[in-house]
């Protein structure tokens, strides 16, 4: 269902036209060859927050300039080898929209504008060659001019900040994360949060768009690193969160339940949570939450380990909470505080490590490179004096969406908008403009539809939609110094920009026909190898990268999941708990005793060896029956260790027997001679 546009809507549109005309009447003041490319770059780099619209503003500088940079260097040295020419500019699109591929912040349209920039350039310029260096200058010319204008109008009228808007995300977000908090805290509530922990994890991602814009908007540089701070605790506290809800939902079902004074504590955090973290009771009630959390007895009996895991999770969650409240009035204040020291400190949480699936994203790269060689190539076959117009938009068709596991609908989207801005700008250009006779009745005309459309383009539903259009519009009409339309040249030019749309989407049925279902595949079968290296001791000495890959993962992992109805794959947070019980592990035998180490490394040989069993087998297979024995000799040698890093082992053996054998029988304690002989 289409909301009506609120104020808001009306306001981002009225500036993004006002700057629209700016650039296009200063454009057809300096007498500029092509004025509607200045028309069109406000739409392309304009957003409803301003320091998006910059950071977009200066990528798209660096990739305009340096597509045009190789036309000019390619075209004159290869005029006379078509072929050759249109497999460099296909190798050149290719390459550049895999470095684009292969990075997911802002940085990314520097190198997608360089990579369709390049041809949208040369290939006009086949039949002139020598007019290249003249159709690149014009090119930047207007496009920088564009982004100048609306940089300007975005920062000097009614300025959206990037830092209100993060602000308002971060509170929504721990707002969830304390709603699903204090449904594992208080009993019979178990499924109130459950539904809302996948969209948590899909919610950092988002984030982190915004949080790379902050640079862009003013923020102090403190401010940045703060936010940067936080979006690591609020990734960490998704483990936390699941993992206590689990140990809490084991431990309900023992004989004992779960104790009263565990649950009159739990009931005191979940209160807790919701309070105004700037008050003097917040800071109070944080102080005696600790003094009762820090009591920490060795138990042999089941009750009891889960008792002391579910205790030692519940500090690392009032902790974590602790250092992202702090952080969010330091974010919201935009003031530095030399003097704050994290409180929660178990793991470094500050890395920056992303999840690739590089030879999907070289096959994306390949199959649009592949594609405008082959539509190059049925261009200088045919003849078609417009063919350049399909190659190019075919061209950005395919590196718009490389980045989808599915491109093909929005491929088909691309078409179908393209060719309704084609009908829009017929009748814009010969219903519409004849009745202009100045600048100002061409505003006014141009108005209405522009107007409308820039409503959309702050929705995110309808933005892709809606930019489309209103760019394609201003592109396919052709404002110039003087009215020279020719119906023709109109349809002949514009209709092979649709078929090039269309081409593209052909090609993509044909090359990429896998779907979410295979990245989902490779994504489950990459961190189940992953978690076989980690557990068998590879690479574990890089903790904070592995720990940000695998938060990284779930983030990637679950709107994958909801995309593709099934679950029985994984659900994404089992692998996450083994992963950080492993590298708990990993760290904490090398301060154990010979006995104690070597039973818990027999632990992570097992695990190392089942998950990477089931990235053999390509489907979750349930751990062996010898790893739980192996499991509760490990903890048996733990408990016997009576040290604080024997108390870490054994609550990470703790979440992993959770994790892998849930249904199993309650851990019974081993006598000394047994766990002796185990080991």
């Amino acid at each position: 269902m289409i909301s009506l546009p609120t104020k808001r809507d009306w306001l981002f549109s009225a500036k993004v036209f006002a700057a629209a005309m700016l650039a296009l009447y200063i454009a057809l003041l300096l007498g500029l060859p092509r004025p509607y490319w200045a028309m069109g770059s406000v739409y392309i780099v304009s957003h409803p927050l301003t320091g998006a619209t910059r950071s977009k503003a200066v990528y798209r500088v660096g990739g305009t300039l340096l597509g045009a940079a190789a036309a000019v260097l390619f075209v004159p040295m290869l005029i006379d080898a078509p072929t050759l020419l249109s497999l460099v500019i296909a190798l050149w699109t290719g390459t550049l929209l895999y470095l684009s591929l292969l990075d997911r912040s802002p940085r990314n349209y520097l190198f997608m504008l360089s990579a369709y920039t390049m041809p949208m350039i040369a290939l006009p310029a086949v039949s002139a060659p020598l007019q290249v260096f003249d159709i690149a200058v014009a090119r930047s010319e207007e496009i920088l001019l564009g982004i100048v204008c609306a940089s300007v109008v975005s920062g000097l009228i009614f300025p959206s900040r990037v830092s209100t808007v993060l602000a308002q995300r971060i509170d929504g977000w721990l707002r969830d994360a304390g709603t699903w908090a204090a449904a594992a805290l208080l009993p019979g509530n178990g499924q109130a949060g459950a539904s809302s922990r996948h969209r948590l994890a899909a919610d950092i991602l988002a984030l982190d768009q915004l949080i790379s814009q902050l640079s862009y908007d003013s923020a102090s540089r403190s401010t940045t690193q703060y936010a940067r701070e936080l979006r690591a605790r609020m990734s960490m506290l998704l483990p936390i969160l699941e993992s206590l809800s689990s140990l809490l939902a084991t431990l309900r079902q023992q004989p004992g339940g779960v104790p009263a004074e565990l649950e009159a504590l739990m009931a005191e955090i979940a209160a807790w949570l919701a309070l105004d973290p700037d008050s003097d009771n917040y800071r109070q009630q944080a102080r005696l939450l600790h003094q009762q959390l820090d009591d920490d007895e060795a138990q042999e009996h089941w009750s009891a380990l889960l008792l002391g895991t579910a205790r030692m999770r519940l500090r690392a969650l009032v902790n974590l909470w602790q250092d992202c409240q702090t952080l969010r009035l330091l974010i919201a204040s935009e003031q530095h505080d030399a003097s704050w020291q994290p409180a929660y400190r178990r793991w470094e949480v500050s890395a920056d490590t992303r999840h690739y699936d590089f030879g999907m994203l070289l096959f994306s790269a390949a199959s649009a490179s592949l594609a405008i060689f082959l539509g190059c190539q049925l261009w200088i076959g045919s003849g078609w004096a417009d063919g350049a117009s399909a190659v190019i938009l075919g061209a950005v068709a395919c590196c718009f969406f490389a980045a989808l596991d599915e491109p093909a609908p929005f491929i088909q989207t691309f078409f179908v908008w393209t060719v309704v801005s084609i009908v829009l700008g017929g009748v814009l250009l010969f219903a519409v403009l004849p009745s202009s006779q100045n600048f100002e009745t061409l505003v006014a005309l141009l108005a209405v539809p522009f107007l409308l459309i820039g409503t959309f383009i702050s929705q995110p539903r309808f933005s892709m939609i809606a930019m489309l259009l209103a760019v394609n519009t201003a592109n396919f009409v052709g404002i110039q110094g003087a009215y020279n339309a020719d119906f023709t040249s109109y349809v002949n030019g514009n209709v092979a920009g649709a078929v090039g749309g269309l081409l593209a989407l052909i090609w993509t049925l044909l090359t990429r026909p896998f779907g979410t279902d295979l990245a989902l595949r490779r994504l489950v079968h990459t961190s189940w190898r992953d978690l076989a290296h980690a557990a068998a001791g590879r690479h574990s000495d890089d903790y904070p990268r592995l720990t940000s890959l695998m938060l990284d993962r779930l983030g990637l992992l679950v709107p994958r999941l909801a995309a593709s109805g099934d679950d029985s794959l994984t659900d994404g947070f089992r692998e996450l708990r083994v992963g950080f019980s492993a590298l708990d592990l990993q760290r904490d035998e090398l301060r154990l005793p010979d006995k104690a180490h070597q039973a818990i490394d027999s632990v992570l040989q097992s695990v190392g060896k089942h998950f990477q069993h089931c990235a053999d087998s390509g489907s979750f297979q349930p751990p062996a029956a010898a790893a739980l024995t192996q499991l509760d000799t490990a903890i048996a040698n733990a408990i016997a260790c009576a040290s604080t890093a024997g108390n870490e082992a054994r609550n990470a053996l703790v979440e992993l027997r959770v994790s892998l054998f849930p249904q199993a029988p309650a851990y019974a304690p081993l006598p000394p001679l047994s766990v002796e002989a185990r080991a």
